[in-house]
C-alpha cells in the first residue's frame, strides 16, 4: 500500500492510496453474489433456488453478506451442472472455479 506523509502546520496527515477492489474471479464472496444475480434474473431459476435451500426472499436478502446463505447459493448452483455451466459463463470463470468458490468463504 502507498503512504504519502504531508506535514500541515504542526499536523501530520497519512493519506492512503484506496486498495484495489477484490478480483470477482478470485473473491469467493463476489463471484456468490455474482451468481445471485444471475440466478434471480430468472423467475423459474428463483423459485428453485428459494425452494431447494428453504430460503425465503427475506432470508435471501438479510443474508447477503452471511457466508453460510453464500454457500448456500453456490452449493445450489454446484448441484445442477446445466445452470452452473452458464453461470460460469454469465462471470467470465471456468465453472471448476465457482464450483469451489464455497470452499473458499469464510465459514
Amino acid at each position: 500500500m502507498l503512504v504519502h506523509l504531508y506535514a500541515q502546520g504542526k499536523t501530520l496527515t497519512i493519506l492512503r492510496a484506496p486498495s484495489s477492489p477484490a478480483d470477482p474471479a478470485t473473491d469467493p464472496q463476489a463471484l456468490a453474489l455474482g451468481a445471485l444475480g444471475w440466478l434471480l434474473q430468472s423467475e423459474s431459476r428463483a423459485e428453485r433456488l428459494l425452494a431447494l435451500t428453504g430460503l425465503t426472499p427475506d432470508a435471501l436478502r438479510a443474508g447477503l453478506g452471511d457466508p453460510a446463505v453464500l454457500g448456500a447459493v453456490l452449493d445450489f448452483l454446484a448441484a445442477h451442472e446445466p445452470d452452473l455451466v452458464d453461470a460460469a459463463d454469465h462471470l467470465g470463470v471456468a465453472p471448476e472455479v465457482l464450483a469451489h468458490a464455497a470452499d473458499r468463504l469464510p465459514r
